[in-house]
């Protein structure tokens, strides 16, 4: 199936209360696992690749690219999304290289300053036909400092849907980045109420450290893209460990990174049929079975 935008994964998915994965790509083993994994699950993906990825490959062309080669080969829809870009620079770049969405995360400013920061970028992509994230109540856990008590107002989340015209809303619900452990709480009455205020679909950042079943009861209440990053790099890390042990000489990194994708193209697999079963009536798939 070709390349597909953001917004054609995730407007069907919102209509119908199904969760969309949207996963992290670190590297080409991420990509590709990510895209193995939707096509196990039959179900459409979004690939992640976030400011602090482009940071670390140097530059956004290659990892951007390999992001672009993978979703095209995909035999399901797949999107490619930056991620949480900080500067308005990145998003030109990402978008000229062929990205169809992005996420401005403008949260740690003053809200005026977010407004007008948001807008300018939303106005920019929507001209060029590329689908806005934003984030309204900063989600913890990006200081590495897990304290997520920060929560989205309704109203003021409306309201600046409506400033911005943004597509789609990442919310502080509860939820925290980068967590080790699978015990964080969405606030399941918030996400209905922010479900019922905001016309745009609703995003989950922090998704690693919520359990299986809170990550279904979430979509269930009306989050619909949900962002996973850290759970993958746990998955793909422990197996690289287990190869590595069992073989101390091993200095072929196929041999232990193949191991390692295969894990994480299971996880995903796994992690979008939990999030599919957050809908009313039976799961559908991309051939609407």
């Amino acid at each position: 199936m070709p390349l597909v935008g953001t917004g054609e994964i995730v407007a069907p998915a919102a209509a119908a209360g199904r969760g969309v994965g949207a996963f992290n790509v670190v590297q080409l083993e991420h990509a590709t696992a990510i895209v193995a994994g939707a096509a196990a699950a039959r179900a459409p993906v979004i690939l992640q690749v976030s400011e602090n990825c482009v940071r670390y490959h140097g530059s956004p062309g290659p990892v951007i690219a390999a992001s672009l080669a993978a979703a095209r080969e995909a035999p399901v829809p797949v999107a490619v999304h930056l991620d949480h870009a900080t500067s308005a620079d990145l998003v030109h770049t990402a978008v000229d290289l062929g990205v169809g969405s992005v996420m401005f995360d403008a949260s740690p400013l003053p809200y005026d300053d977010n407004v007008a920061a948001t807008a300018e970028i939303a106005a920019w992509c929507h001209a060029r036909g590329v689908w806005v994230e934003a984030e309204l109540g900063e989600v913890g856990g990006k200081d590495g400092v897990h304290a997520p008590g920060a929560r989205t107002d309704p109203a003021d989340a409306a309201a600046y849907v409506a400033a911005t015209g943004v597509d789609a809303l990442a919310v502080a619900v509860g939820t925290s980045h980068a967590m080790l452990t699978r015990d964080a709480v969405p606030d399941l009455g918030l996400i209905a109420e922010l479900r019922r205020a905001v016309p745009v679909p609703l995003v989950l950042h922090g998704s690693s450290g919520v359990p299986d079943a809170a990550l279904t009861a979430a979509v269930g209440h009306g989050m619909t893209k949900i962002n996973i990053a850290t759970r993958l790099n746990e998955v793909l890390t422990a197996e690289v460990r287990r190869a590595l042990a069992a073989a101390p000489a091993l200095v072929d990194p196929r041999r232990y990174l193949g191991p390692g994708r295969t894990a994480v193209a299971g996880e995903v697999a796994r992690l979008l049929d939990v999030l599919r079963t957050g809908q009313d009536g039976p799961d559908q798939d991309v051939d609407g079975k």
